[in-house]
């Protein structure tokens, strides 16, 4: 970022380079990100560096640490930390999180979060909302006004803090106590369901040192698919003293383990003792596809399935009853060992899961005599279990069609100017590749030598290729297509903005969205609550009314067989990873199910105007001396020359028209400064000067009705307007236009078909705002808008019901963005802090995406209430044919099992809106 980045009212775009200001108060889920804004960056004529505005918060941590933090007024932090604290502030927001490695805090108008984790900290509140997280990985936080949250993590902590810290701060004093009560319920509801595992998926950093001195491992774990495994772990690794958190991302079946140094093989032995087999997931490699695991035979599911016919021929025909027996049990031998074998390691181990009742259901029956229904019972659980199995992996492949789309080799040249092939993952930065015709782009760069044409849609969803040359960036997944071109490495595999986007992902999937903690919550109980109906139906009405004992136990098998909610805790997850991978694939990221959920709600959606609704490239239009004595090319050439110093389009445009012009080359500034929402000043030949705004000339006491009369003319017709002024007087007059993009006139209109209503929030001054938004068809049209009006205009906006959305380029609009309920990040491809700090990160600047994620969105939704009410339905409706003597083993297999495969069919649907939404 230059000395100046913003100038004349508007933000400038994010750039790749730009780290150290893309703390935009935004959550940062990576640990010991540092979120800090140069003195330099900050804004000139209409908004502020990224982290300028927040309210004061206070927070009581007793720890030694390195404090990086993003700075804001009135905000004030005395921290002592035993280690690195992330401090990104959001106004008047407190977040309190117990890590013990690392802080984030980042803070939104009077909400309160209150994270456990041990070993990264995210703080982040917003107005009026309390929220307590139970998870073991990462955290979704979608807040709104006086809306209470409830997440259970891992485990319990409470922690006063005392920050004290050296870190220079401007325009505030950081002193505040952060009081943290954490009193968490960190037992993750573990409903059980059971899917064979038969997928590799992406190798992940597996072992990192943590600032305690604890070892934080990955593992994949190729069993784990979804709660019954969890819960076992949980239980079996929970009580270790060397473990010290927990985190599950059954999507992606990975484990991450916090503990003690040594401790690695005690929790795969641990692990293992569950019939389990971890693998440390390889550190540093990029995502990559791996090849699936060969398939199991299926000769042995094929012979239980003539053995349980024969077995159930055999009953029908009257044969001896042993013959019956004989054959069931050859069935159940032949598929049921795995499931008994499960269901043993779940029983000895304290968990009710799938397994454990399929067995002492299956048992049952044999004990009572239904040998035939015992066989089928197994026969149909297992079938319907593999079949579970493949559905899931449809999930699970939308994120593999992400890693497929990077190529595994890339032609490099050697040092002697020779080319040969390697591995990407070998390929170091800055090395030259050259991509032909057709081949698919290895890693991201920017062109060097030669010319073509590109199509970004896999990574940004354009329709239409894209044209590169010398000093064009280039992304990887992307497609060449007629030409060749040799471009210089930018980014290794492991970091490439598609490596980014598929970690985005896996981070967002591993996330429990509201819905799912809520399906969670219920499962935990429901199945004990089952189970101890089932004993109730077994044992009272022979006791009590003289029932028989035969039938009212087989009614008690039957309930065990529906005990198990699986349909129910597989319908929120699939359908979620379903919605996320679907709108990755239209370039839309979506941080996590909780704002996949929230984009339902969305009745107002605010936007700054400079590269969102316009191109964000204005031209200049007019140029008016008016110093009689001073040489019109004079003017020109100082004006420029204060332009060039920022990166703001409309100092952009300024200086650009003077080069066109074939101006002398710029003179050298001294004392150049940025003046927030004004402008800048700096000195020529000894001679101060200023390049503003017209609250600038205003300030400077240089207006005059004469001046105001120009200056309402050109802002009338839709222009920005600047001008150039000395210790005296104004000395010309600039005025610059942009033109709205057609996408931006269609998004609008898409918008307002769905019930949203707009509003655009800009530095620029209110008549060209007016303009603007008349133009475009916007509702509501704000202009001099520094970023604490922007944050006012967003917290206004939500006062009222639903949600507000902000879009923004995640540096500029960081207070805003906020606050919102959801911000969107524009034109995040190749821009690590859009990716990193968005609720929503657009791939381009195509605001059309908007109302596709709302869509995207509304059918999520429904999909969701669906299958949570079919699953529910479907239990209800057994349950009460069960205990009214009507219901068989057979229909509870096939009502359990059936009812799975309906809500992960309904779930996947989602994927394909990726190709039409």
């Amino acid at each position: 970022m230059t000395d100046a980045q913003r100038t004349h009212g508007e933000r400038p775009r994010a750039a790749s380079g730009d780290g150290a200001c893309c703390a935009d108060a935004r959550e940062m889920h990576a640990a010991g990100v540092a979120a800090t804004v140069p003195e330099a960056g900050r804004t000139a004529h209409g908004d502020a560096p990224a982290v300028q505005s927040t309210k004061p918060h206070a927070c009581a941590h007793d720890h030694d640490h390195a404090h990086a933090e993003g700075r804001g007024a009135a905000a004030g932090h005395a921290h002592v930390h035993e280690h690195a604290h992330d401090h990104g502030a959001k106004s008047g927001e407190a977040r309190a999180h117990d890590r013990e490695h690392a802080h984030d805090h980042g803070a939104k108008s009077g909400e309160a979060r209150a994270h456990d984790r041990e070993h990264a900290h995210d703080h982040g509140v917003k107005s009026g909302e309390a929220r307590a997280h139970d998870h073991e990985h990462a955290h979704d936080h979608g807040a709104k006004s006086g809306e209470a949250r409830a997440h259970d993590r891992e485990h319990a902590h409470a922690c006063s803090h005392d920050h004290a810290h050296d870190d220079g701060h401007n325009s505030h004093d950081h002193g505040h106590d952060h009081a943290h009560a954490q009193d968490h319920d960190h037992t993750h509801a573990a409903a059980d369901c059971c899917t064979p595992a038969a997928l590799t998926l992406a190798p992940l950093p597996a072992a990192q040192a943590t600032a305690s001195g604890h070892v934080r491992t990955s593992f994949r774990i190729m069993q784990m698919d979804c709660p019954t495994e969890e819960t076992l772990i949980r239980k079996k690794l929970g009580g270790m003293r060397e473990v010290s958190a927990l985190e599950f991302n059954l999507m992606q079946r990975l484990l991450t383990v916090d503990h003690m140094p040594g401790a690695q093989a005690a929790i795969d032995g641990a692990i293992r003792s569950l019939g389990m087999t971890p693998e440390a997931a390889s550190a540093d490699a990029p995502p990559a596809a791996a090849k699936p695991q060969p398939a199991k035979p299926w000769w042995p599911l094929a012979l239980a399935g003539a053995a349980a016919l024969a077995s159930e021929a055999a009953s029908w025909l009257g044969l001896p009853s042993w013959v019956a027996a004989a054959l069931a049990l050859a069935a159940v031998l032949s598929c049921g060992i795995t499931t008994y074998k499960k269901g043993w390691i779940a029983l000895r181990n304290g968990n009710l899961n799938i397994n454990a009742l399929m067995s002492i259901a299956v048992t049952g029956a044999m004990a009572i005599g239904q040998w035939p229904e015992a066989a089928m019972v197994m026969v149909l659980f297992t079938i319907a279990e593999l079949i579970e199995a493949k559905s899931l992996d449809r999930a699970r492949n939308a994120i593999q069609g992400l890693m497929r789309l990077a190529p595994d080799t890339a032609t490099v040249r050697d040092l002697d100017g020779s080319w040969r092939t390697i591995e990407a993952a070998q390929v170091a930065l800055g090395a030259i590749v050259r991509v032909k015709p057709g081949e698919r782009i290895g890693l991201d760069g920017e062109v060097v030598a030669g010319r073509s044409t590109v199509n970004q849609a896999p990574i940004t969803g354009e329709s239409l290729p894209v044209e590169k040359t010398a000093g064009d960036t280039v992304f990887a997944g992307t497609i060449n297509e007629a030409g060749s071109f040799d471009y210089r490495v930018t980014a290794v595999a492991s970091n490439t903005t598609l490596a980014r986007i598929i970690h985005a992902v896996e981070e967002a999937q591993g996330a429990k969205a509201p819905t799912q903690r809520f399906v969670d919550q219920f499962a935990r109980v429901y199945t004990p609550i089952v189970f101890a109906v089932a004993l109730l139906v077994a044992m009272v009405p022979p006791l009590v009314t003289g029932g028989a004992w035969h039938e009212w136990i087989y009614r008690a098998l039957v309930l065990l067989v529906i005990a198990c909610p699986c349909a129910l805790v597989i319908s929120t997850p699939v359908t979620i990873v379903s919605g996320l991978a679907a709108a990755a694939r239209r370039g839309i990221l979506v941080k996590g199910g909780v704002y996949l959920e929230e984009g339902r709600k969305l009745v107002w959606l605010a936007l700054d105007k400079t590269g969102t609704i316009t191109h964000g490239k204005p031209v200049q239009t007019d140029f008016v001396p008016r110093a009689a004595d001073v040489d019109a090319a004079r003017v020109r050439h100082l004006a420029a020359s204060l332009a060039a110093r920022s990166d703001h389009p409309v100092s952009q445009a300024i200086a650009a028209a003077a080069r066109e012009a074939g101006a002398a080359p710029f003179a050298d500034v001294q004392d150049f400064e940025a003046l927030l929402g004004r402008g800048v000043r700096g000195a020529i030949d000894g001679v101060r000067y200023w390049l503003g705004n017209h609250r600038l000339v205003e300030e400077l006491e240089r207006c005059s009705p004469e001046l105001e009369a120009q200056l309402d003319a050109l802002e009338r017709e839709g222009k920005s307007v600047v001008m150039l002024i000395d210790d005296t007087r104004v000395l010309g007059v600039f005025a610059v236009a942009d033109t709205i993009k057609d996408t931006s006139r269609a998004a609008i209109a898409e918008l307002h078909a769905l019930g949203i209503r707009t509003a655009m929030l800009t530095g620029d001054n209110p008549h060209t705002a007016q303009a603007i938004a008349k133009e475009a068809g916007i509702d509501d049209a704000r202009g001099n808008q520094l970023p604490e009006d922007k944050l006012a205009a967003v917290e206004e906006l939500a006062t009222g019901p639903g949600a507000v959305g902000m879009v923004g380029d995640g540096i500029n609009d960081a207070p805003a963005l906020a606050r919102a309920d959801i911000g969107f990040a524009m034109g995040a491809m190749g821009t690590d802090t859009a990716i990193e700090t968005a609720d929503v990160a657009l791939m381009d600047d195509d605001l059309r995406k908007i109302p596709a994620f709302v869509r995207l969105s509304r059918a999520t939704h429904r999909v969701l209430v669906q299958n949570i009410g079919f699953a529910l339905g479907v239990k209800l409706v057994f349950l009460g044919l069960t205990v009214a003597g009507l219901g068989t083993m057979w229909m509870a297999v096939f009502a359990d099992a059936g009812a799975s495969l309906i809500v992960v069919g309904n779930g996947l649907r989602l994927l394909s809106r990726s190709r039409h939404a």
